[in-house]
């Protein structure tokens, strides 16, 4: 380890700085990390460079996210090539049949999903895409409703992956409520003002009540305009993957089974002006769709993974087991159809895969540099008294942000921040409670943070089109966040 200084903030900064003007993630995270290793090995700083790698990949969280997002990656592709999930937008729009509706059902969605953030914004994002793009919701819209209830609604209800590891942290500090780390939880949740307030937005965000704003806002005019629900900037080939239909196409006729759920698409007529770019997803248009199709395989994932202690891991496999065995038994594909559909599902997931291992050097790198020893360092003078739980939220909440380090943050700060607040008076389970705050801040928010690059590829758009998208909202639920830290502070609770 080495100790830098001010400069362990460069990789973070070179990230953002470079991700923002060159809008390509994956550069971005390539520079960050060149720079980190720079700082970390210097003239030696491609052995230091490929030292990282080899740490990252070493990471057994990282290894077992991988497999998930490859595993996801055929499932997706399984889905798309059956015609599942055309099927499943054919069905709900008989009930969704409105802006509002569909938009509404995502949120609903993923509150019901509270479980765990990796499951939630999967399942939402690939079921609800389809709908949400018939009635020309742009996919940043989708994308920040998921992302401002996933972590969010994990860390309210007491039952999630979150609040199970967040209160094993209070108990191991020796905070509880009758008897246990749970109790003291329990008590912390109506504290942990990001997460109440970040659902509230995203319930006024799909009820349609909520003012749009900044990149949301020209995405939505654009979708109203022209029915393009991606980002600008999205090419042709990502627009493609994701099923969107040339804008001069008409729909024909759509397969039911056994050509791998391909579309018919009339050719344009001759008045149809040629367009470069690509609109929504359409449901087709069967008399009878087969919901079952996708349902079963996605309510298959969430009984086994809440049937095995929260493992998404072993939830996805039991998912695509039955999604293999129902379409091979329907004949809506063929044995060497699912085994293309396994290698084109893999290859779907290379960027997700490459960035996230980028981000996993990052993270060790920062451990390295003392990346939270110098922000601790520097901000524990002004962490006094009635400040305490408004500071710890802020150090928090910017941390997680620029590092993607969510869990891993509150494990090193916990134990830091509770002892502080037991010295200065300050109630233990709300300074927690600012803790837990920050890190689904960072969660929510975070440009290369696993839960903005899984919920980036579930609805088809790139990680930075996402996070520009959601930062006005998260931005304002942190501002009020602070407001509230700030009030309890000052008033002793």
């Amino acid at each position: 380890m080495q100790d830098v200084g001010a400069l362990a903030l460069l990789p973070v900064v070179i990230i953002l700085v470079v991700a923002v003007l060159t809008r390509r993630t994956l550069f971005a995270m390539l520079c960050g990390t060149l720079v980190g290793a720079v700082l970390l090995g210097g003239w030696g700083f491609f052995d230091s460079w490929i030292g990282y790698f080899g740490s990252a990949m070493a990471d057994e969280t990282l290894q077992w996210l991988m497999l998930v997002v490859v595993l996801f990656g055929i499932l997706i592709t399984l889905f798309e090539r059956s015609g599942a999930v055309r099927e499943f937008a054919a069905w709900a729009e008989r009930f969704v049949n409105s802006r509002r509706k569909s938009t509404v059902l995502s949120f609903l969605l993923a509150i019901v999903l509270f479980v765990d953030d990796y499951l939630n914004v999967l399942t939402v994002g690939t079921s609800m895409k389809a709908v949400t793009d018939n009635y020309k919701v742009p996919r940043t819209e989708l994308g920040t409703i998921m992302k401002l209830t996933a972590a969010p609604i994990a860390v309210i209800v007491p039952f999630s992956t979150w609040a199970l590891f967040f209160a094993g942290l209070l108990e191991a500090q020796g905070v509880t409520a009758n008897g246990s780390g749970f109790g003291a939880y329990l008590e912390s949740i109506p504290y942990i003002f990001f997460g109440w307030i970040a659902l509230v937005i995203a319930a006024l965000v799909a009820f349609g009540v909520f003012p749009k704003l900044g990149v949301l806002k020209k995405d939505l005019a654009r979708a109203e305009a022209s029915g393009d629900v991606f980002p600008l900037g999205t090419t042709a080939e990502e627009r493609a993957a994701e099923g969107a239909l040339p804008v001069d196409a008409e729909v024909g006729e759509f397969a039911v089974a056994g050509d791998g759920g391909a579309r018919a698409v009339a050719a344009p007529t001759v008045e149809a002006a040629p367009a470069p770019a690509a609109v929504a997803t359409r449901a087709p248009e069967l008399t009878k769709p087969r919901p079952w199709n996708f349902l079963v395989p996605i309510a298959v994932m969430i009984a086994v993974t809440i049937l095995t202690e929260v493992d998404v891991l072993k939830g996805t496999v039991a998912a695509l087991l039955v999604a293999i065995v129902m379409y091979t038994v329907q004949r809506r594909l063929k044995v060497k159809a699912v085994f293309e559909a396994a290698f084109d599902g893999v290859g779907s997931m290379l960027f997700v895969i490459v960035l996230t291992a980028l981000a996993f050097m990052v993270q060790h790198m920062n451990i390295d540099l003392k990346l939270a020893d110098f922000v601790i360092e520097s901000t524990e003078p002004v962490m006094i008294g009635a400040l305490l739980p408004a500071m710890v939220f802020l150090v928090c909440g910017v941390y997680a942000y620029a590092t993607g380090s969510f869990w891993d943050l509150a494990a090193v700060i916990t134990p830091i921040v509770i002892p502080l607040a037991l010295a200065m008076d300050v109630n233990p389970i709300i300074a927690g409670a600012a803790v837990f705050s920050g890190a689904a801040l960072g969660s929510t928010t975070c440009l290369y943070g696993d839960g903005i690059i899984l919920a980036s590829r579930s609805i088809g758009i790139k990680p930075l089109n996402l996070m520009t998208a959601i930062l006005p909202y998260a931005g304002i639920a942190a501002a009020l966040s602070l407001v509230g830290y700030l009030v309890v502070g000052f008033l002793g609770l």
